[in-house]
Formats: C-alpha cells, structure tokens, sequence
C-alpha cells in the first residue's frame, strides 16, 4: 500500500479563460505536472486530481460553462480520482481525506493553480491534519496580484500599469517563506523527479522573465 500522493489542484480550463493567463507565472504548467505525474506513477504513488466548481455563477468555473476541465495534456489514468471542490483548499468540500485516510497515506505532495491560494491553502490545512506536506513551487501557478485597495472593476491594463500591484516572482517567494519550517517542505520538479529537463526549463522561464 502507497503511503504517499500527488495532489494536482485546479489545472483546469477555467484559468485559461481568463486575459491575465497570459501573465501567468508559470505557462509550462502542464509539462510541470506531467513530470510529476509520471514519477508518481512509477512510485505507485496515489494520484488525485482535483477542480474548483462554483455553480450558478455564470463565471469560467461554473460547470455549465465547460472550463471546469483539466488544460489538454492532462488526463488522469485509470483508477486516478478526480474530486470537485467549492471551497479554496481540497479537503473542505471533499471527502479527500477518507480518500486519503483508506490509502494510508501519510506524505502529501501538493502542486496547482493557484500558488498563493488554493495550494496554499490546502498545504496549511493537510499540516494541520497531520500530513507531511510538499509543496512543489515550481508546479505552481499565480498571476500579477492587485493590491487591496483597486476596485474590483479594475481592468487587466489598470491592474498591470498599478505600481503596487505584486508581481508574481514575489508572490511565490512569500509563498515559499510562509510554508517553509510551518507547514511544508518546499520543492521543485527536480527535486523530486531527478528531471533535469524539468529543471533546465525553469532556469530558461526564470531568465526569460528577466
């Protein structure tokens, strides 16, 4: 029996829809999960995918607008569970962690959109149920962030032209300093896959962005 798992959250379409994909810190997301997947696989790790729903919003993640999908390139294998949460982290909303609990799993690694919120959010929670958390920075996605004060009507150029708007190297970087050494360990595709593809692909974003 597998103790540890992949948990792939929100790589779906529904981001995809939205202008500011286009500023999307990490645009090679699926080759990043790819790779994962594919380690997991060879591990017999469990792998469990998972999407964010809101019905009735009449936004890119209701269901009804059919971007509630994984991106094309990403396909769970047979016997994979794919679950559908409503709330930010996957255990909420979810029967994740009975799926997680009848597995015996105890180390969870953790990758998706997006970095700061529902990656997060789900690493700070599995910690505090008792999982031993890796978050895999580099398989991980954000956008340009507004700052507080913007008024939600603001548009993408707005946004994008505002001094204070945090740029999403910054926002990875607090994202790594807020769960090292509290609640998980981070790591990158590499790291974990012994992939040097994977890591010479993020040396050439990272230069490309400057």
């Amino acid at each position: 029996m597998t103790r540890s798992a992949l948990l792939i959250i929100d790589v779906q379409e529904s981001f995809r829809q939205r202008p500011i994909w286009a500023y999307a810190s990490r645009p090679d997301i699926v080759g990043q999960v790819t790779r994962l997947v594919d380690a997991a696989r060879s591990r017999r790790d469990l792998v469990v995918w998972v999407l964010h729903a809101e019905p009735g919003t009449g936004t890119v993640f209701d269901p009804a607008s059919g971007h509630v999908r994984l991106i094309d390139g990403l396909c769970p294998a047979d016997g994979e569970p794919t679950l559908v949460k409503t709330a930010h982290n996957a255990f909420t909303t979810t029967n994740l962690q009975q799926l997680l609990t009848l597995a015996g799993i105890v180390d969870l690694a953790v990758c998706g959109i997006r970095t700061e919120q529902c990656v997060e959010t789900t690493a700070r929670i599995g910690c505090d149920l008792g999982y031993r958390m890796t978050f895999v920075t580099d398989a991980t996605v954000t956008f340009p962030t507004p700052h507080r004060d913007l008024p939600a009507t603001a548009t993408l150029a707005e946004i994008l032209a505002d001094p204070r708007t945090l740029p999403v190297e910054e926002m990875v970087t607090r994202t790594e300093y807020a769960l090292a050494g509290r609640f998980a360990t981070i790591r990158t595709v590499a790291e974990l896959t012994g992939d040097e593809a994977g890591q010479q692909s993020g040396a050439v974003l990272a230069d490309a962005r400057g």
